[in-house]
């Protein structure tokens, strides 16, 4: 298991600091390819893929990198999975984090 990046760890503590309940990291969700959601919650088939570098022109916004993520997706997609992605502008304005609450908000006090 890779170390979390800045942004990766930004968010794990937003949702720490909101009380949510703690998902699981780098989550092999595929049975034959070796992918991998930054985060993921398997209980509720919710993967979170942190994207970097959507700015300058990282591997998650230019050709190849973007269509193995497209495949990715589609893939998990078709095995019921919801895959939530954010960008660093989502995660430090709080968008992220909100999202994520609203996901559990029927369950606060459970967990």
């Amino acid at each position: 298991m890779s170390e979390l990046s800045p942004l990766e760890t930004e968010l794990l503590n937003q949702i720490t600091a909101y009380g949510l309940p703690l998902p699981a990291t780098e989550y092999h969700f595929h049975p034959e390819r070796k992918w991998r959601f930054d985060f993921a919650y398997p209980s509720r088939k919710i993967g979170i893929e942190v994207e970097g570098g959507t700015w300058v022109q990282g591997r998650h916004s230019q050709g190849a990198g973007f269509e193995k993520d497209c495949e990715k997706y589609n893939q998990a997609a078709l095995m019921g999975w919801i895959v939530l992605r954010y960008t660093g502008a989502m995660i430090a304005d709080g968008r992220a984090i909100h999202e994520l609450d609203a996901i559990f908000e029927d369950d606060k006090g459970r967990y």
